[in-house]
């Protein structure tokens, strides 16, 4: 069997101390990162957050905003994270009846010399914090999982896609 090459972590130098990467040497290019998360909650937070009927106002449309604005940030939150010049931040609902949740999608481009992956993750986990945040009042048990990386393009990496499916259906809220 061959010898596997094993990858490093970049983001650590050979003394394993934590170091921001030199992209100083990379070509600018075209980057896209899609990340998503779930919330689920009882029927009457799902129902207020669809109806647009929530007491705090507008759920979706301040979760829109927020994902925005926290991909704009990522690189104040995450500590070894270059600053973007991010040319296009996209966060999509995808409300499910049956399973009272609401999938959130962010979707982050850049023409830059490195990823928009924690862009994208970082817009995705505040859009939904936010929807919690806001129907919190409704339904304290409402739980975020899957937080997860979908799709990235550009670099030398190349095309990544997960390979478990995005969830079923794809009607917008």
């Amino acid at each position: 069997m061959p010898a596997r090459k094993s990858k490093r972590l970049s983001h650590v130098d050979a003394s394993g101390k934590a170091r921001m990467v030199d992209v100083s040497g990379k070509i600018a290019g075209a980057r896209r990162a899609v990340a998503q998360a779930v919330v689920r909650m009882n029927h009457e937070a799902f129902d207020q957050i669809v109806r647009r009927k929530a007491r705090k106002g507008d759920v979706l449309a301040v979760a829109n905003v927020a994902g925005i604005q926290a991909a704009k940030r990522t690189w104040e939150w995450i500590p070894l994270c270059h600053s973007l010049n991010l040319t296009h931040v996209l966060i999509e609902f995808f409300p499910d009846r049956l399973r009272r949740s609401i999938r959130v999608e962010a979707t982050c481009e850049a023409a830059d010399r490195t990823g928009v992956e924690m862009e994208a993750l970082v817009a995705a986990s505040t859009a939904a914090l936010t929807i919690y945040d806001m129907a919190k009042a409704v339904d304290r048990a409402m739980v975020i999982g899957e937080l997860c990386l979908l799709e990235k393009s550009g670099g030398r990496s190349g095309i990544y896609r997960r390979s478990s499916p995005r969830g079923k259906g794809r009607r917008r809220a």
